[in-house]
């Protein structure tokens, strides 16, 4: 049998405010709505949130990315993941496709174990519209294994059909959708078909659930099917607000709503993940005695905490308007011999420990600046550890695709000095001596070619 040995989330720190969004088009709206940085993108934010599930643990055999909003098309993004996480070489990495139901996909993948399915997305829309309004941005990421679980995966089972619910082309900014009564009734029948599949496979009584939770992208689908199954099951409904307070995250959302679940599971309880994106995929867990003290902080506590940023701000970065050029040239193009050679600082951000006198130094060396020893270097990866601020500059006119750059002296807890870049903040929030931790990003963009590397946000 197989399960969830841990589990982490990551939601970006920003909120836009969904009045603004539809006064956009002359309407009104209430809540706020998750979204991702400038630096941010599906593959940092899968990142934070493996960082989060894994901690010091690389026991995994295959990372499974899913998400409706690749950084990157051809190349596989889940690669650049692997490398940030300090993944070995011999596991696999593999990108499932831009489709809302890949995160129900990642998940049944990683679970034939040991995997990490890392579930992230970027949502946007038309502008003002219902889609913009009611998305989110978030990541959220799950080791499965065979010991020290925090939930057994007691089965799952999966129906598909073919109707025409949400879609969109490549290249289109937002998906369009039918009238959400006919996804409704399709949804309605799926869900009915594979919660029954679930409960002849596993031999579970419907009234044994102690909770259950819908996910999808048909809002009204979402509803009815979780009338229905409370009413099947007598069971809670966890996680029913989630979209109001985040946005609808498409690929992420399933993993985020099973997060939601975990985070308030108790030993014993029985609970029932149905994700309805094309079709109706159903996962039943039963916690463990593990989850109360294995589990990391909630995903709700992190809710309250945003940054409210204007719409205008929002869609600069976003590019859907475009910001006045930097009178400075603009960076040259990444390059991929540079990165290639270096690929274990720039996505890991590893350095090394001199043998010797002890001393850290980023990135890893040949010659020890202190004791002058050669090629006497144990490895520091650092990635996803945290700090405090020597000292640091604000510069209005470097290349910046969000300006100003704020550029720090950060001693790490590590150990070792770097300089680094700052984000998440602005010049007047921060002050020598406060706390910062490491979190991947996304330099820029130049040709094309996405420029990944670490920066450091307030703790």
């Amino acid at each position: 049998m197989t399960g969830i040995r841990c589990y982490g989330t990551y939601l970006p720190a920003h909120r836009l405010a969904r009045a603004d969004i539809a006064a956009a088009v002359g309407e009104s709206a209430t809540g706020t709505r998750v979204v991702a940085g400038p630096d941010e993108d599906s593959t940092t934010l899968a990142v934070a949130a493996g960082h989060a599930a894994l901690g010091g643990s690389r026991d995994v055999d295959a990372v499974w990315f899913a998400t409706t909003a690749p950084a990157y098309a051809d190349k596989t993004n889940a690669v650049t993941a692997h490398a940030a996480l300090g993944l070995p070489d011999a596991v696999g990495a593999f990108d499932l496709g831009a489709t809302v139901r890949s995160g129900a996909a990642a998940l049944l993948a990683a679970s034939r174990g040991p995997g990490l399915a890392l579930l992230s997305d970027v949502r946007e829309g038309h502008t003002g519209g219902t889609e913009e309004r009611t998305s989110g941005d978030g990541a959220a990421a799950f080791v499965f294994g065979e010991h020290d679980l925090l939930a057994d995966l007691v089965g799952t089972t999966s129906v598909s059909a073919e109707f025409l619910d949400r879609w969109r082309r490549p290249g289109d900014t937002g998906s369009r959708g039918w009238e959400e009564r006919f996804g409704e009734g399709e949804y309605s029948r799926l869900a009915e078909q594979a919660f029954t599949d679930l409960l002849k496979r596993t031999g579970i009584a419907a009234t044994d659930l102690s909770a259950v939770a819908v996910s999808g992208p048909n809002a009204r689908a979402v509803r009815t099917t979780g009338r229905w199954l409370q009413r099947q099951t007598g069971a809670l409904e966890p996680g029913t607000d989630l979209a109001a307070a985040v946005g609808n995250t498409g690929a992420a959302h399933t993993g985020l709503v099973l997060a939601d679940m975990l985070d308030q599971a108790r030993p014993g309880d029985t609970l029932l993940l149905m994700s309805l994106a094309d079709g109706a995929d159903a996962f039943l867990f039963r916690a463990t005695d593990r989850i109360v003290t294995g589990r990391p902080r909630p995903l709700r506590d992190g809710l309250a905490s945003g940054k409210i940023v204007p719409y205008a701000t929002y869609l600069l970065w976003r590019g859907r308007v475009e910001r006045e050029p930097a009178r400075r040239p603009e960076p040259v193009r990444p390059s991929a011999p540079f990165a290639a050679r270096n690929a274990a600082f720039k996505f890991g951000f590893a350095g090394g420990r001199c043998r010797s006198c002890g001393t850290v130094q980023f990135p890893g060396p040949r010659v020890c600046l202190r004791c002058r020893a050669i090629d006497g270097f144990e490895p520091v990866p650092v990635a996803g550890q945290c700090g405090r601020i020597v000292t640091f500059t604000v510069d209005h006119l470097a290349y910046s695709p969000n300006p100003p750059t704020i550029s720090a002296v950060v001693d790490l807890d590590a150990g070792g000095r770097v300089q680094i870049e700052l984000t998440d903040c602005e010049p007047g929030e921060i002050a020598v001596g406060d706390a910062v931790e490491l979190t991947f990003r996304r330099l820029g963009t130049v040709e094309g070619i996405h420029n990944y590397f670490w920066k450091a946000r307030p703790r």
